[in-house]
């Protein structure tokens, strides 16, 4: 059993002082009350760790190769995600687990508990299946066992070029699946997820309207009847002008009109929506998936958030693209978008929590509920993914309650703050360090050097 005090603690019930938590052998919250006992660790405040609900993990070998300008004078996302075809081509199995398992360590070291991986590089190049339909989903499940972190692995069904239902070409062939074979390779991923943590999950992602037809689609979902459900919606403009050519609808439009979509629907980017879908959206439960650094980055536009949250909508944030690990500027970056868009301050804070209060919550929450994980909170029964600070200094120097999230978000040092990290119970993270990373790092940097990066 491990037993942590903290002078601060975030419950469900609100910031409470002087609070022992017991994680039992199980990785769950055991207790959580006065002291009584001896501790194991102290924190100077505990929080739930977040669950990161979209990654692409392989692209964070690509980080900082993408930033020249291209042939093309009018850059954008369809240009960049040529590049990123042309970057995977060289990716072995064995590349794809060292780069997960670096990618999984600093999501850790930055806060996060558990991680939701869109994952979709399935095949060899040139679409060529390898012997086991499962291979490189059992590398996934290898990276997280690597690194300790809890896990919801989320085989992507990837089958058309566009919605014309053309074939899929270069990079993509990668990626593609008919429907029989998604379901065996889905198979194989769900056997590959015994051989991880029992904290794990596993749910489907249909990629996007573009990559998947709706009789696809229907088979899919219908196939996953339980878990989380996964798609990219409404990112780009020309995406949302693709899909009403040929459905004659908007994307989300479409999506509320022809599935029951609920709260284990989990809809990322969502950038290209009116306000009548955002409230529409918000309306059925599911949780809307931000990844606001990537978006940036990849010029997709601003989430409705100040809208989408007054309507109730549950939202969670991911890493997407992994360019930049950081939890912590991930919700920051959503609030100044707001902050520019709009321009005002304080865009989603209300009457009785502050921006980083509201916005921490609705990471842990809505990060949660996408990933089918019982975590998020710090209460009995939860899993134990929890993320200890030290406030003692020149970044939070000793504030209280909701003074101290604001600090973390806004104050420019909070992943320095971070001194303990736990997913599911594992001590992952110690005095700032992952426990694996030098092994891990070592890895990943031989990779690199055998990797061609002029893309």
């Amino acid at each position: 059993m491990q037993i942590i005090h903290a002078k601060q603690c975030l419950t469900p019930s609100g910031w409470q002082s002087d609070r022992e938590v017991t994680i039992c052998e199980k990785g769950r919250i055991e207790h959580v009350g006065s002291f009584s006992q001896a501790p194991t660790h102290r924190a100077g405040v505990l929080l739930p760790a977040p669950h990161n609900l979209h990654s692409h993990s392989f692209q964070r070998a690509m980080a900082g190769l993408t930033e020249a300008k291209g042939p093309d004078p009018k850059d954008s996302f369809w240009s960049w995600r040529r590049l990123m075809y042309k970057f995977l081509d060289q990716l072995t199995p064995e590349d794809v687990e060292a780069i997960a398992a670096l990618v999984f360590m600093e999501m850790l070291e930055a806060g996060f508990g558990a991680v939701a991986e869109f994952h979709y590089l399935h095949h060899d190049v040139g679409g060529v299946p390898y012997a086991n339909l499962g291979e490189m989903s059992e590398r996934i499940v290898a990276a997280s066992c690597a690194a300790g972190i809890g896990l919801t692995l989320l085989p992507v069904y990837y089958q058309f070029g566009g919605c014309d239902l053309r074939s899929l070409n270069g990079g993509q062939q990668r990626f593609g699946n008919d429907p029989d074979r998604f379901l065996s390779l889905h198979a194989d991923a769900a056997a590959a997820l015994v051989h991880g943590f029992a904290d794990n999950a596993i749910g489907v992602a249909p990629h996007s309207l573009r990559a998947v037809d709706p009789s696809g689609l229907r088979t899919v979902v219908e196939h996953s009847a339980t878990g989380p459900v996964h798609m990219h919606l409404a990112e780009q403009v020309a995406e949302v002008d693709e899909v009403f050519a040929h459905f004659n609808a908007r994307p989300t439009e479409w999506l509320l009109d022809n599935h029951p979509v609920d709260a284990r629907w989990c809809l990322i980017h969502c950038t290209q929506m009116t306000n009548t879908e955002t409230i529409a959206l918000a309306q059925t439960g599911a949780v809307a998936g931000l990844c606001p650094i990537t978006e940036s980055s990849l010029g997709d536009g601003i989430f409705n958030g100040t809208t989408y949250l007054d309507a109730e909508g549950a939202v969670g944030f991911g890493s997407d693209s992994n360019i930049q690990i950081s939890l912590f500027d991930e919700l920051k970056t959503l609030e100044y978008s707001q902050r520019l868009r709009d321009r005002s301050r304080a865009a989603l804070a209300t009457r009785d929590r502050s921006t980083g209060r509201v916005l921490f919550d609705i990471a842990a929450n809505g990060g949660a509920r996408a990933g089918g994980r019982n975590s998020g909170r710090i209460e009995v029964k939860a899993l134990a993914d929890l993320v200890a600070l030290d406030d003692d200094n020149e970044w939070l120097c000793n504030r209280h309650g909701d003074a101290v999230l604001d600090s973390l978000i806004f104050g420019g040092g909070g992943q320095s703050c971070i001194r303990e990290v736990w997913s599911a119970g594992r001590h992952v993270v110690t005095n700032g360090r992952h426990f694996r990373r030098d092994a891990i790092v070592e890895r990943y940097k031989l990779t690199m050097n055998r990797l061609e990066t002029d893309i």
